[in-house]
């Protein structure tokens, strides 16, 4: 109490100068480091937020069963935000506000990063691993270090295997929302650069409140393929009632498209879809990642192994190795020095490396799977 009442007084009378170097020390103590993270833990992407709480506390809690980070335990800030960019954005300021958080990590959602990215680079605060790979976040930023690949990667690499099929006549359904809407340029693009366009274009609102208007409108233009760029439980419904109205149609999505719980609602329904993959499958043990995520899961009590929570669980290992090149006397300017100097970061199988340019993108990782009847990939 004392100390932090010294901080506060001292942070008053000095420079603007050295008030921005003792305000760097926001989020940390003698024996903690705390990181923040707003996600929506309710609402239609619940399942997203908690798949990041738990593969980020995963990865923090077999941190710190080594010795932490320099001696201190790394600990997690998450706040919900139901994914409402507005939220998002109140969240993150108010952790700034009350110096929380020593560092950002995976914070979900296309709105909601777009929401959160001036006060990111105002406060010049490290963010490891926006949750999005929307393009039109990835700007010459020096204090946010993306992970995934991008979602254009996504969409050119089920464009190219579907006209590769000999598919024509490709439809898009996407979220009417700044992801959605992102993702359909994208999609019209990577088709016209094999010589086609959209089949059909429908939007769906985040709610699904025009859900039964857009299932009738793709199964009545009857296009060879679907691709879902969406998010959430509005998949679901999209799903269902694809297959119900257009049997027969090929699905194809997104990494954010099902996420867990997504998957267990549609069971024998998800069977055949296939998926862009950022990570590897979190139920094949062939990489030492992938064994260490297992690991850290079940001794936190988890059973159930999904790409949100590896991928959240790879974003940590990614910002622990920043702080542990960042030395005992951790400063947030430091911190970004650190991170933007990785490079072929072997994490077991899964390479980061950022190349000390911005935009600064650490994996080029990408896949496909397609979905079998238990909601595994096959």
């Amino acid at each position: 109490m004392h100390r932090r009442q010294f901080v506060s007084l001292a942070a008053l009378a000095a420079p603007a100068f050295v008030r921005q170097a003792l305000a760097q020390e926001a989020g940390l103590t003698a024996k903690t480091l705390t990181i923040g993270c707003s996600a929506a833990t309710t609402g239609p992407l619940a399942s997203s937020g908690l798949d990041i709480q738990r593969g980020t506390e995963a990865a923090m809690a077999q941190i710190n069963a080594r010795g932490g980070i320099h001696g201190r335990a790394l600990q997690l800030l998450m706040m919900d935000d139901a994914y409402e960019p507005e939220r998002t954005a109140a969240n993150v300021r108010q952790m700034l506000a009350q110096g929380q958080v020593f560092a950002l990590l995976s914070c979900f959602g296309t709105p909601n990063n777009q929401a959160i990215l001036p006060l990111v680079e105002e406060s010049g605060i490290p963010y490891v691993a926006p949750l999005s790979g929307a393009m039109s976040l990835r700007k010459g930023t020096r204090n946010v270090f993306h992970v995934r690949a991008s979602y254009t990667d996504e969409i050119v690499r089920l464009v190219q295997r579907l006209t590769g099929m000999g598919l024509k006549g490709i439809a898009v359904v996407y979220q009417d929302n700044a992801y959605g809407r992102e993702m359909l340029d994208d999609a019209t693009r990577s088709l016209a650069a094999q010589g086609q366009k959209p089949a059909l274009q429908v939007a769906v609102a985040t709610d699904g409140k025009n859900l039964a208007g857009a299932v009738a409108q793709v199964a009545a233009a009857r296009p060879a393929a679907v691709l879902l760029a969406t998010a959430g439980t509005v998949s679901v419904g999209l799903v269902r009632g694809l297959r119900k109205s257009a049997p027969g149609v090929l699905l194809t999505g997104l990494s954010p498209t099902l996420p867990s719980d997504s998957l267990r609602q549609l069971g024998e329904d998800g069977s055949g879809i296939a998926l862009s993959m950022v990570v590897p499958d979190p139920h094949r043990a062939k990489l030492q990642l992938v064994r260490d995520y297992q690991s850290a899961m079940r001794a936190q009590g988890h059973q159930e192994f999904t790409p949100g929570s590896l991928e959240a669980y790879v974003n940590t290992r990614v910002l622990a190795e920043g702080l542990e090149r960042t030395g005992r006397d951790p400063l947030q300017v430091r911190l970004n020095a650190a991170l933007a100097a990785i490079r072929n970061l072997n994490l077991g199988g899964f390479m980061v490396d950022y190349s000390g340019q911005t935009p600064f993108v650490g994996s080029r990782y990408l896949d496909l799977g397609v979905l079998g009847s238990a909601g595994r990939f096959v």
